[in-house]
C-alpha cells in the first residue's frame, strides 16, 4: 500500500454532500412506494440508493480525518469498511428476496381486519350466514383470501350470489390487491375437507392403518 496525498478534497466534499442527499431523498421515495406496492424490486433499488449514501458518508468521513490528521492510510481503510457494508446490504437483500418467491399468509393486522368484516357480516344477518374454513396468502404484490360462506337452504341461489359480491366488494375495500373467492355452501352441510377430518378425529386407528 503506498497512499497518495489527496488534492480537492474541499470540492470533492461538497459534491459528495449534495450527490449524497440526492440519493438519500430518491431512495426514501422509492421505499415508501415499496412498502405500499410490496415490490421487492423497487425495495432493491432503494436499498441500494440507501448504501450509495451510507458509502458517501463513509467516504467523507474518510477524507475529512485523513486531511486533518494526515494519515492517509486512514482513506483505504475506511473504503474496506465501505466494501464490508455493502457485502452485507447485498447479502441481507438476495435472502429476503429469495424469501419473497415463497407464498405467505396475510399480516395479522389485515387479517384481523377480514375476520371482524366478515363477523359483522355473518352478526348482520342474526346468524343466518356463516363464514368458516378462512385461508389467506400473499403472492408478491397481489392478496388472495378464500373462505366458504354458510347461507340458510331456502335461499335463492341469486341472494346468495349477490351476498358474496357484496362482501367481496367489502373484502376489497379493506386489504388492497385483494381478489376474495367465497364459496356459497348450505347453512349445516360440511366440506369434503372437513368431513374427513371429522373422521379421521372419531377413528384415527383407521388412518394408522392406511399409512
Amino acid at each position: 500500500m503506498e497512499p497518495q496525498p489527496l488534492e480537492q478534497i474541499g470540492w470533492g466534499s461538497v459534491l459528495l454532500v449534495l450527490s449524497s442527499a440526492c440519493n438519500g431523498v430518491l431512495a426514501w421515495y422509492m421505499l415508501r412506494a415499496a412498502r405500499v406496492h410490496h415490490s421487492k424490486a423497487l425495495e432493491g433499488d432503494a436499498r441500494h440508493l440507501f448504501t450509495d449514501v451510507w458509502t458517501s458518508a463513509g467516504v467523507l468521513i474518510g477524507l475529512i480525518a485523513a486531511a486533518i490528521t494526515g494519515w492517509h492510510w486512514l482513506d483505504p481503510v475506511v473504503a474496506i469498511l465501505v466494501a464490508l457494508n455493502i457485502l452485507r446490504e447485498g447479502s441481507s437483500m438476495l435472502w429476503e428476496s429469495s424469501q419473497g418467491l415463497m407464498d405467505e399468509a396475510l399480516p395479522p393486522k389485515q387479517l384481523q381486519a377480514v375476520q371482524r368484516l366478515l363477523d359483522e357480516r355473518s352478526a348482520a344477518s342474526g346468524g343466518a350466514v356463516r363464514f368458516d374454513s378462512l385461508i389467506s396468502r400473499r403472492a408478491g404484490s397481489r392478496n388472495f383470501v378464500d373462505v366458504h360462506m354458510h347461507v340458510p337452504t331456502e335461499w335463492t341461489l341469486g341472494r346468495a350470489a349477490q351476498l358474496r359480491t357484496d362482501v367481496e366488494a367489502a373484502l376489497m375495500q379493506i386489504v388492497p390487491h385483494l381478489r376474495a373467492a367465497i364459496e356459497i355452501l348450505p347453512l349445516g352441510q360440511a366440506t369434503v375437507f372437513e368431513t374427513v377430518a371429522s373422521r379421521a378425529a372419531r377413528h384415527p386407528e383407521e388412518d394408522s392403518e392406511g399409512i
